[in-house]
């Protein structure tokens, strides 16, 4: 089957079986900051922006992205939110150790496009079910929260 969509800001159709994950679509197309981990999308390091929300595309059926946009973190990696993101993460200490990076980049993410301030217990919520590989979910809090606070000093919307 045929499936047109968009993936970062590129149209294309893809051929495939509509059942297919979209995690090893991605991954054979070179977007390789799509991890492959648990494939049952708990652990977050297939994690992509579908429409603007993050999702884990192991269990993205690849029917489900017809007409939609999908983002992946090489891609995002070059917005200025994702530079606030990072700057936010060093503050906190986070060094990243490249397994769940979208899942939690795209969690900052998620939180930077709230309009109503968030508190840590509403923050820490949104982290459920992010593998704790390289920081404890505190810290990550923490870098949401300076990555919040810069992202707005620069007036983004």
């Amino acid at each position: 089957m045929k499936i047109p969509m968009t993936i970062n800001s590129s149209k294309v159709t893809i051929e495939c079986d509509p059942g297919k994950s979209m995690m090893p679509i991605l991954r054979e197309n070179n977007w390789l900051s799509v991890k492959s981990g648990c494939e049952e999308g708990i652990c977050g390091s297939c994690t992509v922006l579908l429409d603007g929300v993050p999702v884990p595309s192991c269990c993205l059926p690849a029917a489900l992205a017809r007409n939609s946009e999908i983002i992946t973190l090489e891609y995002f990696s070059k917005t200025a939110e994702y530079r606030c993101i990072m700057n936010g993460f060093k503050k906190a200490g986070i060094n990243l150790c490249g397994y769940c990076n979208a899942a939690k980049v795209f969690a900052a993410y998620q939180v930077l496009c709230t309009k109503n301030s968030l508190t840590r217990e509403a923050i820490a919520e949104q982290l459920q079910g992010i593998a704790p590989c390289c920081t404890d979910q505190d810290t990550l809090i923490n870098g949401i929260i300076y990555a919040v606070r810069e992202y707005a000093s620069k007036g983004e919307d």
